[in-house]
């Protein structure tokens, strides 16, 4: 009350200016400000003929978002806090001070010294008391806790001036002053620390409907009675969702008010009834018994908010009179609203008059509909009937155009999608609402309905014949007979024939199995059979010169009278009796492949001989520049998978003829890389070679550039000094670019994907999380390890077992130390249980914990592997 008659006497110019010219010219008023909307919003209230007022503007002024809830106690502090600050420019100190007059109290935190008693004092101020519920089960009680002393002991301990030195101690809060307008907070919402969010505590508390504050205060002699004057209720299970409902009392006449959203209920016998509102709770929690309240007081799951008012001997005067300017806002709002009343009853009226003449022309038409058996009738759309019969609005023309076929006519697939009705009721349809054409018994196209019905006969006839050729497959040709089938074809030819009566497939693919086919045999078949789908019957078996191909697992022979059933179904397919003769070209090229795969066979062992550490990746320089040599290559690491790709599979890949650097070297002609960044960071793009291993390259393959890294050692003053330089010589310019573009790809990426998966036990971790250390046999052929010589361990489990984790070797007379590494493959091996997901660069942890099911009790590892 107080609140309100403060914001009337809110003053600003500009406010009355505007609301003024928006009378003058008759448009909606805007306000600018807080305290102008809370202005409009209370004189609405006290003098508007609406039911309930919308606070939309007031909620957009405040920068809310209404489809996101939002915390009712922070809400609270907010709102006060940007109120007091709105209204410490006023000039009239009862509106200037009217928060802190109203609900701002005083208490202090007194810290006091066990050992010389010296008291500490700080004094602050509060709209509100937060109150914990746990463990507790009446108001006072959480008050008594809010109050009770502390002891600061140990690392806790507290500085005492006085003593100059950290001392025990007792900290308090105490009340030293107390608003008209007590606001007490109930803390529902907890963290909770097992899963990282908040939760609601669904625990009965008891609160009066009076409310003696004496006890609680730090020396006083005046009465601190208060009445429960407003309740706050949050309905829902969750913390992060739920519906607020507010229980208010009247202070004139002592009558309880409902308020939810824009339903106000008022509650019978002038008692606080919280009913319903404690109904709906945690299902786990739902058992919960209720205890007994006595007179006066009331026990709650789901309060939140209470607010007490200091009790008056006096009943306060609640009716204000509105500032001028405000009235005529109103007067001008309701005159608006009469006139939306007056429109909605007129629409309402002239909906009423529709329906009824809807209804006289349903009633006309209904028992007119169905034509009888011997009368004239008309087909209309029946999904146009039932909106005719279902809406109130007015029904669009009649549209049969859908329903015809080919020939102008009513298509016979369509006729259940049709309503015969008499041709009376079409006539009074077409008038009214109008449309075409207009589908009589003699529309119905008799060609369609011939030849749908001969479709069905060869559909029965095919269905026969599929059994009949399912069994005649299965005997076995005699020799000097028989025609070449492709087993595609003879899987689909039902499928085939269908198609060339114009149905749909409704038929799986596989119409024959095959002799000796299995699972497995059907899957690696399975893209082959995407190839089929787009050639003609006994086309697969084909070549490209249009004679019988030279494989033969994709082609079988069938018996005379099996090819003779087939070709009434498939008369112009090409025919192979069983004695002819494969495709010659077909067999020359086959031959010249075969000598290809010789060649390159025998290339790939000549480059394998030539460069045996290069291919088993051996002996190759390592982090430190070796001493044997003062010269080392750089060749691309893309042209040396390449070439172990073609020494692996020299039948699948084709031989590697050059050598290309020239992406190693920027346009200004300089080299990009330094050589402590070459076995590091860079060594994915590039390889170092000795000396020997670039001579034998050079005359393999042709090479477009030369990359030579050269090590010079210097003596003076007892100092040495090492030098590498390359030719060409580092470009600075372009190498600082590069390690840029790396960072910015490493830090902006997005729609990468990561694998999530359960750890159960140390083993399975070794197992999972490095596969590449458990190849199997059946893992493909070039991403197999390769064969180590008898004895060589893996030196990352040698150095487990005590052995040291490098060894020496040497070969061709150069030496050096170097780890025995695995080639580990790039391509990610997908363990049991594991989860794939995408995630992005801005993306958080939090996020990354939603999308990932966790366990609580059980370990988890994340195995994250980015793919670009």
């Amino acid at each position: 009350m107080e609140l309100r008659r403060a914001l009337y006497l809110y003053e600003n110019p500009l406010s009355i200016v505007k609301a003024e010219e928006c009378i003058q010219e008759d448009k909606e008023y805007e306000p600018q400000t807080i305290c102008e909307h809370l202005q409009y919003l209370f004189a609405l209230l006290q003098n508007s003929n609406r039911r309930y007022i919308d606070p939309s503007g007031f909620i957009r002024a405040l920068g809310l978002d209404t489809g996101q809830q939002q915390d009712a106690q922070e809400f609270s502090k907010l709102f006060m806090t940007l109120l007091e600050d709105k209204l410490s420019s006023q000039k009239d100190p009862y509106v200037r001070d009217i928060i802190q007059n109203q609900f701002c109290g005083q208490y202090a935190y007194v810290t006091v010294c066990n050992r010389c008693g010296r008291e500490s004092k700080l004094v602050s101020k509060f709209y509100e008391l937060e109150l914990n519920i746990q463990g507790h089960k009446q108001l006072t009680d959480c008050i008594t806790e809010f109050l009770k002393e502390e002891k600061l002991e140990g690392d806790n301990r507290y500085f005492c001036e006085n003593c100059q030195s950290k001392q025990n101690a007792t900290r308090k809060i105490r009340l030293l002053k107390l608003p008209p307008t007590l606001n007490l907070q109930l803390m529902r919402f907890v963290f909770d620390r097992q899963t990282g969010h908040k939760k609601k505590l669904n625990t009965y508390i008891g609160f009066g409907e009076t409310l003696e504050m004496e006890p609680f205060l730090d020396q006083t002699d005046t009465k601190y009675v208060y009445e429960l004057s407003a309740v706050l209720i949050h309905r829902g299970v969750s913390a992060y969702s739920g519906h607020y409902i507010a229980h208010v009392k009247d202070p004139q006449n002592s009558e309880w008010y409902k308020f939810n959203d824009e339903e106000i209920e008022k509650m019978e016998g002038k008692k606080l009834q919280l009913g319903i509102e404690e109904d709906l709770a945690e299902p786990s929690k739902s058992t919960t018994r209720k205890p007994k309240c006595g007179k006066g007081i009331h026990c709650s799951r789901n309060a939140y908010m209470l607010v007490y008012r200091l009790k008056a001997e006096e009943v306060p005067e609640v009716d204000f009179e509105v500032p001028v300017f405000l009235q005529k806002l109103v007067e001008l709002d309701n005159c608006k609203f009469e006139e939306w009343c007056v429109e909605m009853s007129e629409m309402r009226k002239e909906s009423v008059d529709k329906g009824k003449a809807k209804h006289e022309e349903v009633k006309e038409l209904y028992q007119r509909l169905p034509a009888g058996a011997d009368n004239a009738y008309e087909f209309i759309p029946l999904d146009w009937l039932q909106k005719w019969l279902d809406e109130s609005t007015p029904s669009k023309p009649i549209d049969n155009s859908k329903y015809l076929c080919t020939h102008g006519k009513l298509h016979p697939d369509k006729i259940s999608s049709m309503k015969r009705i008499s041709e009376y009721a079409a006539e009074v349809f077409f008038q009214r609402y109008d449309g075409g054409p207009r589908l009589k018994a003699e529309s119905l196209c008799k060609d369609c309905v011939v030849e749908r019905c001969r479709v069905l006969r060869l559909k029965n006839q095919l269905n026969e014949d599929h059994k009949t050729i399912a069994n005649m497959v299965k005997v076995t040709v005699t020799s000097g007979e028989g025609f070449w089938i492709g087993k595609a074809s003879l899987r689909r030819w039902r499928q085939l024939a269908t198609e060339q009566l114009g149905q749909e497939d409704e038929f799986e693919q596989g119409d024959v199995k095959i002799n000796g086919s299995t699972p497995q045999k059907e899957e690696l078949l399975e893209e082959k059979r995407e190839e089929d789908t787009e050639t003609g019957f006994n086309e697969d078996i084909v070549c490209q010169h249009g004679c019988l191909c030279i494989s033969e697992s994709e082609r079988r022979l069938i018996s005379d009278a099996t090819w003779f059933k087939l070709k009434e179904y498939f008369p112009t397919a090409p025919e192979f009796r069983h004695n002819q003769e494969p495709c010659c070209q077909c067999q020359v090229l086959e031959r010249e492949g075969e000598r290809n795969d010789a060649l390159h066979k025998k290339m790939a062992n000549d480059q394998k001989l030539a460069l045996p550490n290069l291919f088993q990746d051996k002996n190759r320089p390592g982090s430190s520049w070796p001493q044997e040599t003062s010269e080392l290559y750089i060749v691309s690491q893309f042209f040396v998978e390449e070439w172990r790709k073609f020494i692996r599979r020299p039948t699948k890949c084709g031989p590697v003829q050059s050598l290309g650097n020239s992406h190693l070297i920027c346009p200004h002609g300089g080299l990009m890389f330094s050589f402590s960044t070459m076995t590091k960071e860079d060594s994915k793009l590039i390889a170092l070679l000795w000396p020997s291993e670039w001579d034998v390259i050079q005359k393999l393959f042709i090479v477009d550039h030369a990359i030579k890294i050269t090590r010079t050692v210097t003596s003076e003053d007892n100092n040495v000094a090492t030098l590498y330089t390359s030719e060409p010589e580092l470009c600075p310019e372009c190498r600082e670019g590069l390690l840029c573009q790396q960072e910015r790809d490493l830090r902006e990426y997005a729609q990468a994907t990561i694998y999530v998966h359960k750890v159960v036990d140390n083993k399975k971790v070794m197992k999972e999380a490095a596969p590449e250390l458990n190849v199997s046999s059946s893992d493909p052929e070039d991403e197999k390890e390769e064969p180590r010589p008898e004895g060589e361990n893996d030196p990352d489990f040698s150095q487990a077992n005590g052995a040291p984790k490098r060894q020496k070797v040497s070969i061709q007379g150069q030496v050096s130390y170097q780890k025995q590494g695995i080639r580990r493959s790039t391509r990610h091996r997908k363990v049991r249980g594991e989860k794939a997901l995408l995630v992005s660069a801005n993306q958080t942890l939090k996020d990354l914990k939603i999308q990932v099911s966790r366990d609580p009790h059980a370990a988890f590892c994340l195995i994250l592997t980015a793919v670009r």
